[in-house]
């Protein structure tokens, strides 16, 4: 028996009847557990040694299929990841870190339509060139004095997990321009439905300072507690803290102590430069 044909045993017994009626006239099941074995064919990374892929999947709906799906999403989501799981045996993929499926919607898509959007990352909640998980010890040599953000909490984040036992995410801002977001597209994915697809960027300014600035997202960016907007970017000091959705990044960059009158980054500061 095949990949798919186990995963529709599997959800037929998993509420009897029940998803054929919440699928009538919109999307499938098994539609998207094609689309899922796809994703990973398409965007395995191959080396001497392995086929990586990715592990980490949001796939959106319209609003009338999750609408729909939202009472089945969390048993759905668990036979999608076990279909990858299996897929990946099958043609020996790796992993490099625990298979999530996550559903969510998007209001500019129509009924039947949907979008899968995937990333490699070993803690759920962010991911990207640059991550990785430091959840004790000196960062600083690992970092090597390079400024980098830090992933303190997310909307992602499971019981459990390294994330939600306190351990720290980082990612090093090693590019001149870097785009936070949910979307494939970012350079730095939030696994967090409230964070845009494009939600803010981060510019290097001269040889070693960085500005914030949101992208038009829909739900905003704080630093600090305060609004950043597309016309209004903030310049980061150590210590300041970004707010996206549900997901905070803490701006870490090694520098001289300042004086006493110095401004003093981080949460509740109150303070921010704008560039």
């Amino acid at each position: 028996m095949g990949v798919m044909q186990r995963f529709e045993r599997r959800l037929g017994g998993l509420v009897e009847g029940a998803f054929a009626k919440v699928f009538k006239g919109g999307v499938e099941p098994v539609e998207l557990a094609g689309a899922l074995a796809r994703e990973c064919d398409d965007r395995k990374a191959v080396s001497a040694t392995r086929s990586l892929v990715p592990n980490e999947f949001t796939i959106a709906l319209s609003d009338q299929d999750y609408q729909r799906l939202a009472p089945y999403s969390d048993a759905l989501g668990e036979e999608l990841a076990t279909l990858v799981r299996e897929h990946a045996a099958e043609q020996r993929y790796t992993f490099v870190g625990p298979v999530l499926v996550r559903l969510t919607h998007d209001d500019e898509l129509a009924l039947g339509i949907y979008r899968v959007d995937s990333s490699v990352g070993s803690t759920p909640g962010l991911s990207g060139p640059g991550a990785g998980r430091h959840p004790s010890g000196d960062r600083s040599q690992e970092s090597n004095g390079r400024p980098r953000l830090v992933l303190t909490s997310g909307g992602s984040v499971r019981a459990g997990t390294a994330a939600a036992a306190g351990a720290e995410t980082e990612y090093s801002l090693d590019r001149e321009l870097v785009v936070i977001g949910r979307g494939s597209e970012a350079d730095l994915r939030l696994s967090d439905t409230g964070v845009s697809r494009r939600h803010g960027e981060i510019r290097q300014i001269g040889d070693s300072e960085h500005a914030y600035r949101d992208l038009g997202s829909t739900n905003g960016s704080k630093v600090n507690g305060k609004a950043s907007t597309p016309a209004h970017p903030v310049r980061l000091r150590d210590g300041d803290r970004i707010q996206l959705g549900k997901s905070s990044l803490v701006y870490r960059k090694d520098e001289t102590p300042r004086s006493s009158g110095g401004r003093q980054g981080g949460e509740g500061s109150g303070a921010s430069d704008e560039a």
